[in-house]
């Protein structure tokens, strides 16, 4: 099984109080995700903030805009430091996305780490290479330019 690790870091302008607030919340998962995903979350009635246990079902168009189901677990919260969401239903054999914050001097250090598998062996390593790694750089630097604009500082 290949397993690989994709990392990013980023200073935000603004409070951990105000970071966590907004990462906590599973409905502004959409405002951070690039429109060409087709990302659509499909549980109604979510609360918000995200706890331990929870169950959140999408529907992601990653690739030939052909729909695929994602449904992934709150697996830990510690509030204002970190939460961890885990792939139960998807396209990857493991995915793993840890969502840090701490507060540093004048603002937040948020840090991501996924660890994840794709399937299908050595096609999912192929595809790793082609295509998934590249595709995830891109999820993240929409993601810091999101997080830029909506926490100017």
């Amino acid at each position: 099984m290949a397993f690989y690790q994709f990392k990013r870091e980023q200073f935000i302008k603004s409070s951990i109080s105000e970071v966590w607030d907004f990462i906590s919340r599973p409905q502004n998962l959409k405002r951070i995700t690039p429109s060409y995903m087709g990302f659509d979350i499909r549980t109604s009635d979510l609360p918000n903030v995200a706890y331990e246990g929870m169950i959140i079902a999408y529907t992601v168009r990653p690739l030939l805009g052909i729909p695929t189901t994602w449904v992934t677990e709150i697996t830990h919260v510690e509030p204002q430091k970190y939460f961890v969401d885990e792939q139960r239903v998807g396209p990857y054999k493991l995915w793993h996305h840890e969502h840090h914050i701490e507060a540093v001097k004048d603002g937040v250090l948020m840090k991501d780490i996924v660890s994840y598998s794709p399937p299908l062996g050595v096609l999912g390593q192929l595809a790793n290479t082609l295509l998934i790694s590249k595709k995830l750089e891109a999820i993240f630097d929409y993601r810091t330019k999101a997080f830029e604009e909506i926490f100017p500082g």
